[in-house]
């Protein structure tokens, strides 16, 4: 075989094999291409706490006390026990405090257990997670541009202080630390009647619900700051259909706009404020309540001390049983 033949056979070949090339070199674009949408997928958002607890609470709560109720945009579970007589008496509406769900083992799920088996019909509600409490992004202030060295630099006057540059610094500190305080202040503003406005709507939903099963009277108990949400309820809707609270062991939100001592003087209704006289903390707070309503005209307002058990927690929510039920029942 001459070397002319060879030549001409092996640029044959070559060139027999450069389309594969390109076409392999075509293909690889639209790989990349079909990997991108799963690269750039974004993730489903994450469920609030509550939700969270809603779902674990549907797995262990019988069926036939779970309803979905809604308010407004939202589905929020809450559990409904009728009462045990052929002539309910009315009807108890239990709000738990923050990090607690409608069958919490203290306060919430005792009550709407026992009221029940006398007379009452109770429903538990769930509320949302607050938007005060969810974290705040910080915004640093954007420092100013300096200019290059050599570029419009100007020389200083003479008769300006050494230390001018250090008082221009702190003036700017302190604006934008004003600044962002106030930023600060409109988002707790804003995220406290939002808070306000998914809570009523839930509590609307509950008094709705009660009023369907032809609950003669309906009183709202509120335990932790689910008592702060329920006396807000009272004091800026006013509903008619409710005719009582009572608050265990009140507690006021952080960064709300109104705090239960300046709420419990506009309560329109009767209200009992349960407090541990043995914690010195709830027993200071429940002094200034008192104080406070004792300013108010014709105030319904009552309070009544309650004794931490921590060895005996069965004997603690019966003690608090019976002092509800012989507040919203003294004939009994």
């Amino acid at each position: 075989m001459s070397t002319l033949y060879r030549t001409t056979l092996a640029m044959c070949c070559l060139a027999s094999l450069l389309p594969l090339g390109a076409l392999a070199a075509d293909a690889e674009p639209p790989k990349a291409a079909a990997e991108a949408p799963a690269a750039e997928a974004t993730r489903p958002p994450l469920l609030e706490r509550s939700q969270e607890d809603a779902a674990a609470l549907e797995r262990l709560a019988p069926k036939a006390e779970q309803q979905t109720l809604q308010a407004g945009a939202d589905n929020f579970l809450a559990l409904w026990k009728p009462a045990n007589d052929s002539d309910p008496k009315g009807a108890v509406i239990i709000v738990p405090g923050a990090g607690e769900n409608a069958d919490w083992p203290n306060t919430v799920g005792p009550l709407r257990r026992k009221f029940p088996d006398v007379g009452w019909h109770s429903l538990s509600v769930s509320l949302p997670d607050l938007l005060a409490d969810a974290p705040q992004a910080r915004v640093e202030a954007t420092p100013a541009a300096q200019p290059e060295p050599g570029k419009g630099e100007s020389a200083p006057a003479k008769d300006t202080p050494a230390d001018a540059n250090a008082n221009v610094a702190q003036a700017t500190a302190a604006d934008a630390d004003t600044a962002e305080s106030t930023d600060a202040a409109k988002a707790d503003e804003q995220n406290d009647k939002a808070d306000a406005e998914r809570i009523f709507a839930r509590l609307d939903a509950a008094v709705a619900y009660a009023q369907q099963h032809q609950a003669r009277s309906i009183v709202l108990i509120g335990h932790g700051s689910g008592a702060y949400w329920a006396a807000r309820y009272l004091s800026e809707k006013q509903p008619p259909q409710v005719q009582k609270l009572v608050m265990v062991a009140a507690q006021t939100p952080a960064r709300v706009e109104h705090d239960l001592e300046g709420l419990t003087p506009t309560l329109k209704v009767p209200a009992a404020d349960l407090y541990y006289a043995t914690r010195t903390a709830d027993r200071n707070a429940a002094a200034l309540r008192l104080q406070a309503s004792k300013r108010q005209k014709d105030s319904q307002y009552k309070q009544l001390s309650l004794i931490a058990m921590p060895a005996n927690p069965a004997g603690e929510q019966e003690q608090l049983f019976r002092r509800i039920r012989g507040w919203i029942s003294p004939q009994q």
